[in-house]
C-alpha cells in the first residue's frame, strides 16, 4: 500500500498536557513514522508517514488529542518532504 504524509499544525492548549508523549504512543500503534515537535508559537507540529486508513484515524485522533487537551484547530496539509524517520520520535 502507498503510504500517505502529512505535516499536521496542532493548535490550542497543546503544551504541557503530553500532547507530544500521547501522539508518539498513538503514531506506534498505528505503525506511522514521523515526528511530533513543540513550536515557538505555541502549537504542535506533526510530520506523519503511513498507510492510508492508519492516517486517517490518526488526523481524527489529532483533533481531540489526550483528554488534558483543548484542541482548537488542526491544519493538515500534504507533506512533500521525506521522512527519514523510522518509528515515531519527539523532537
Amino acid at each position: 500500500m502507498p503510504l500517505e504524509c502529512y505535516k499536521l499544525t496542532v493548535k490550542g492548549r497543546v503544551q504541557g498536557v503530553f500532547f507530544r508523549a500521547s501522539t508518539r504512543k498513538k503514531a506506534q500503534r498505528l505503525a506511522i513514522n514521523g515526528f511530533v515537535k513543540n513550536t515557538p508559537a505555541g502549537n504542535v507540529e506533526i510530520i506523519a508517514a503511513g498507510e492510508q486508513l492508519a492516517m486517517q484515524e490518526f488526523i481524527q485522533w489529532c483533533h481531540k488529542g489526550p483528554i488534558t487537551a483543548k484542541v482548537a484547530e488542526v491544519i493538515v496539509e500534504p507533506y512533500t518532504g521525506s521522512v527519514e524517520h523510522t518509528g515515531f520520535d519527539i523532537e
